[in-house]
């Protein structure tokens, strides 16, 4: 059996990882309230459980709060990761630490890749980024940091839950237009995970589904998806600018990021974005 110690067992990514574990991995959950990412002592600790893999799936996430709780946001996306690394270390234990395209500034219009220079335009970028760097300078060998975008999946606030909830009580949805990025959904995150596990070829990966669009094309693709299992309120959805819905944190315009890297090493198919989503929805 190998032994996960999977870090945010109450997030949203975490129920698709318990689903989709091979057989022979034994998932040990940890969170708040009762782990707290961001105490050394209490997860240098966790060597006790004797971990071949740590999977960190906690985050603070909510880009805006970001804004308004820098310090929580670098201890928790950049000194929790620094110490994981430090537990995987001390444990010869494999981590897999979960990253975003906020790393980029979206100008570059065109697909990023793993080697292109991230320039964080957020707080919530910047913390991730951090924690990227605590990773990759700690001198761990057995590590994946893996990016990804736009995640949505059961059991987590997300923008599909959202867009479902709100097509359902409004007649008319405004949504922004003008950023560009691709939807992933959780299931397909964590088999890419197991993927790259099996592989054995550590480093750094981009992984999304596959395709891009706006955040008003993919409101669309939901609401006319969703259409098809219950009843909706919705007659139109707007398309609007991003200074048309000023928010606390600056996002990137373009954060579409090339598959190529994690294709080639794991041979994995990618499913497009809106087959993701009809998946997604049917399951639900």
């Amino acid at each position: 059996m190998a032994r996960v110690a999977l870090i945010g067992a109450n997030g949203m990514l975490a129920p698709a990882i318990r689903k989709l574990a091979p057989t022979d991995y034994q998932i040990l959950p940890y969170d708040l309230p009762d782990f707290d990412l961001t105490d050394r002592e209490q997860v240098l600790t966790l060597a006790e459980a004797a971990p071949d893999i740590i999977m960190n799936c906690a985050a603070f996430t909510n880009v805006d709060g970001c804004e308004e709780q820098q310090e929580l946001a670098m201890r928790v996306n950049g000194d929790g990761a620094g110490l994981l690394a430090e537990l995987a270390k001390k444990t010869d234990a494999v981590l897999i630490h979960i990253s975003t395209d906020f790393v980029f500034d979206g100008s570059k219009g065109s697909p990023y890749f793993e080697d292109d220079h991230p320039q964080p335009i957020s707080v919530y970028g910047k913390s991730k980024l951090f924690g990227e760097q605590q990773v990759q300078q700690s001198g761990l060998l057995k590590y994946f940091i893996v990016r990804t975008s736009w995640l949505y999946g059961a059991g987590g606030n997300n923008f599909v839950e959202t867009m479902i909830r709100l097509a359902k009580e409004k007649p008319e949805l405004k949504i922004v237009a003008d950023q560009q990025g691709t939807p992933t959904w959780t299931e397909d995150l964590a088999r890419a995970i197991f993927a790259l596990l099996q592989s054995e070829q550590y480093g750094l990966y981009h992984y999304s589904n596959d395709g891009a669009c706006s955040w008003y094309e993919f409101a669309g693709e939901i609401i006319d998806q969703i259409g098809v299992f219950e009843k909706l309120k919705v007659a139109a959805v707007l398309p609007i600018p991003t200074d048309g819905y000023p928010l606390p944190a600056q996002r990137p315009k373009y954060s579409v990021m090339s598959k190529g890297k994690i294709k080639q090493t794991t041979g994995l198919v990618i499913p497009s974005w809106q087959q993701s989503l009809n998946t997604y929805l049917t399951q639900r």
